[in-house]
């Protein structure tokens, strides 16, 4: 009884497996979705993309003006304000 359903149960997974096969082989491979694309909307999705990484490099340089080095002045007062701060934790 116990091989019959083992048999059963391959049987059905094996079936499964190719009937997922032969639905995958109808879909478009690659960019199923950009086939229905016009040249324009494509044109317009690159340019959109340009602008959005655009953006983040504006974003990058920023942040790098704010980070500045600091003069060896204000190092040592942050060097002496965490030495501080670490002796008070041990307290």
């Amino acid at each position: 009884m116990k091989k019959v359903l083992t048999l059963l149960l391959t049987l059905t997974l094996a079936s499964a497996n190719v009937f997922a096969q032969q639905r995958g082989d109808r879909e478009p491979r690659g960019g199923g979705k950009n086939q229905g694309m016009s040249k324009d909307q494509r044109e317009r999705m690159r340019q959109d993309m340009r602008n959005v990484y655009q953006d983040k490099g504006g974003q990058n340089r920023q942040q790098q003006q704010q980070q500045r080095q600091m003069s060896p002045q204000e190092r040592e007062q942050l060097r002496r304000d965490i030495q501080d701060a670490n002796r008070n934790l041990r307290r």
